[in-house]
């Protein structure tokens, strides 16, 4: 198999909340007004990503890593997850506020849906004026506390709500209630899993009238009811990868890319390079591939050496 950057066709998702800015921000060719997701690189049953350009163009991500796990995974993450692409890679476009949720650590996600758990980050790309998120408890709380307020209404008045501005990072481990708020683009690193538990809608209504179901009870052994915080500080050196998440599911560096950067690799880990703005090229085997703002890049493993070269910032993704 002949390695090469591999970049995939969108997978891109209806929502209740979403909008149009995954067109007019990030270039998607997308043909609804609530469109609220693309994702960009997915193994998840069903929502398989295909390779949209070069020779292995129409494959899909399993089959490439069931024919060479070393050589597109890397030799660790191939060990540690077997032919499990471990992680999964999005845009959000939040017209309107999320749900509030809660994802399962991985014992639960295992127990109850044969699931990865879902610990995630998020990179917040464009932001409308006096746009939040919600992230965990303003104090530490207790089950008990959460269903009075639930019951009650008045659940928003325990959680915490956090104005956020263009490149912070939010750092969401697994059972950290939380909601990103209307006016939002966000580019969103997660495990492989599409478990969510949702645990308030806004008592919002579909085309039809309908409510959004609720996982409550679901929720109850799955959420940290202790204050936490998710706010990653970074720095952000030209042309070095500064890192912002280092967790056991992901590493996340910043990349501000001006001029060129040679990347040389052990062949552990696959990459992935998640273009928030300008465009960039990589350089491998002599020959240049052009990447723009939005678009989403894997390199696999067993390409080892190869160039950036731009004016971009960017998010590396690995896992170590």
């Amino acid at each position: 198999m002949k390695l090469y950057p591999l970049q995939f066709e969108p997978i891109l998702k209806e929502r209740i909340w979403g909008g149009e800015k995954l067109k007019t921000v990030l270039n998607k060719s997308i043909t609804s007004g609530v469109t609220g997701e693309s994702w960009e690189l997915s193994a998840v049953k069903g929502d398989v990503s295909v390779v949209s350009t070069g020779e292995l163009k129409g494959k899909s991500l399993t089959e490439l890593i069931d024919a060479s796990p070393n050589e597109i995974l890397g030799t660790e993450v191939y060990k540690r997850f077997g032919t499990d692409f471990p992680l999964l890679f999005k845009y959000l476009d939040a017209k309107q506020d999320l749900s509030i949720q809660v994802h399962p650590n991985d014992a639960l996600a295992q127990e109850r849906h044969n699931s990865f758990g879902k610990t995630e980050m998020w990179y917040i790309m464009q932001v409308d004026s006096d746009a939040r998120i919600i992230v965990g408890f303003k104090e530490d709380s207790t089950a008990k506390e959460y269903v009075q307020n639930l019951e009650n209404k008045t659940l928003l008045s325990i959680l915490d709500t956090v104005e956020v501005k263009k490149g912070d990072v939010f750092f969401l481990e697994t059972g950290t209630v939380h909601a990103i708020g209307a006016g939002l683009v966000v580019a969103e690193i997660q495990q492989t899993s599409d478990i969510t538990y949702r645990l308030y809608d806004f008592d919002r209504v579909d085309a039809e009238g309908n409510t959004r179901q609720l996982h409550i009870d679901l929720a109850l052994d799955a959420i940290n009811y202790n204050k936490v915080d998710t706010y990653k500080d970074y720095t952000d050196r030209v042309n070095e990868s500064n890192n912002i998440v280092d967790c056991k599911y992901f590493t996340t560096n910043s990349v501000p890319l001006d001029g060129e950067i040679t990347i040389n690799k052990t062949g552990e880990s696959f990459t992935v390079y998640m273009c928030i703005d300008g465009e960039f090229e990589i350089i491998a085997n002599n020959q240049k591939y052009t990447f723009k703002k939005g678009d989403t890049v894997l390199v696999p493993a067993g390409l080892k050496s190869y160039e950036l070269s731009g004016k971009a910032s960017l998010l590396e993704i690995y896992i170590s």
